[in-house]
């Protein structure tokens, strides 16, 4: 088993990872009679997306010789209606200014169109990356 799940009151969910006992918390967005106090569980799909890329980049980087420590990403969500749904994930991901081959970016580009989540989403959520090399 990964997680356990409770809903605790007032549209809240507390997750616990059972491997480590780190806990999230949920709140339903304000636009769906939430709170937003907290990662509503979209954030947290669109968020995850964003977190993958950055974490095969940083495996492939690993093997490949090359370095993203100090890379950050940016996430955005669309929502959609009947039914709701996210319908588009915009990430923008900073590259340290790192001198980067040819080849590199073309692992880090790969790596944002096929890491396990983006492979994982339903292919009508359009995903749009932006990667932003400093040199």
């Amino acid at each position: 088993m990964t997680s356990t799940i409770t809903y605790t009151t007032d549209l809240r969910t507390e997750m616990t990872h059972l491997q480590s006992e780190t806990r999230v918390i949920t709140d339903a967005p304000v636009d769906n009679k939430g709170k937003g106090e907290a990662f509503s569980p979209t954030d947290l799909v669109a968020t995850a997306l964003g977190s993958c890329m950055l974490t095969i980049m940083g495996i492939s980087g690993r093997e490949h010789g090359f370095s993203i420590d100090g890379a950050r990403a940016s996430v955005s969500k669309i929502m959609a209606s009947g039914p709701r749904r996210i319908a588009e994930v915009h990430i923008s991901i900073d590259f340290p200014d790192l001198a980067y081959s040819n080849k590199h970016k073309a692992i880090i580009k790969k790596i944002s169109e096929t890491c396990p989540v983006a492979l994982s989403l339903h292919p009508d959520l359009k995903q749009v990356v932006h990667l932003n090399f400093k040199s």
